[in-house]
């Protein structure tokens, strides 16, 4: 892979299969944030196809959706026609300061450049708002979960796409706590979830990860042949659907 390459411009591409593909996330993790906030005002923030969003039209919030790639947007604007989506980034949020009381990212948190973003999310949130990220991972307490992970390789299952290793890797959000916009300590949950999947769509899921859309073609295939015959081999997943063990974590902070 080359390191040069930007992994979280990497969608856009993939924009229909990442719709197509991955899973929506837990309505209780979901939830758990909005129970905090002051208000029902909410951005997702980096909001890909609308993942998340269509999870927070759902809870019935009053949803605004920003996201920065043109495709993945397109793809959100074509699924959800009645919600609010703009263009933006979480380092240049294009809202009014105060304007909303929860700030949720759905699997993006990571690629943001919080120096940058957290003073710029903190502008747009409300006295007491919420910073919520969430992710999808994979439950590896499960054997063939841990059994895929090993032969998946870090592309396909990465630094947060288990339940081993989100927790370490989301623990600290590096916020500013001093000064006119400080956040409290972060506080992490996670919420049981699952998803409807067969051998082939789950290898078509894992193909949808920054890691592996950047890889060279011959190095991608390689990788998802090995996937399949793993999945082939196990009774959980060798024939006809299944449900994939996930669970929704979360990371949340409050504004003071």
């Amino acid at each position: 892979m080359d390191e040069g390459v930007d992994l979280s411009s990497s969608f856009g591409a993939a924009a229909a299969a990442y719709a197509e593909h991955r899973p929506d996330y837990a309505q209780a993790a979901v939830r758990w944030v909005l129970d905090a906030a002051p208000g029902p005002r909410v951005l997702d923030l980096g909001a890909g196809t609308g993942k998340l969003t269509a999870t927070l039209v759902a809870l019935g919030v009053d949803v605004v959706a920003v996201e920065p790639d043109p495709a993945m947007l397109s793809e959100l604007r074509r699924t959800l026609p009645a919600v609010r989506a703009v263009p933006g980034s979480a380092e240049a949020i294009p809202l009014p300061d105060a304007s909303v009381d929860a700030v949720l990212a759905g699997n993006a948190l990571h690629w943001f450049d919080m120096p940058v973003a957290g003073p710029e999310i903190a502008r747009v949130l409300a006295p007491g708002g919420i910073l919520a990220g969430l992710w999808n991972v994979l439950d590896d307490r499960v054997d063939w979960i841990a059994g895929l992970e090993r032969v998946s390789g870090s592309a396909a299952i990465g630094p947060r796409d288990t339940r081993g290793r989100w927790r370490a890797a989301t623990a600290d959000l590096h916020l500013p706590r001093t000064g006119t916009a400080r956040f409290g300590s972060p506080e992490q949950a996670e919420f049981p979830h699952g998803q409807r999947r067969t051998a082939d769509s789950l290898a078509a899921t894992l193909a949808t990860r920054a890691g592996m859309l950047v890889m060279p073609a011959p190095d991608r295939e390689a990788a998802l042949d090995r996937i399949r015959a793993f999945l082939a081999t196990r009774s959980e997943t060798a024939d006809g659907e299944f449900t994939l063990p996930m669970l929704t974590g979360v990371l949340r902070v409050r504004r003071r």
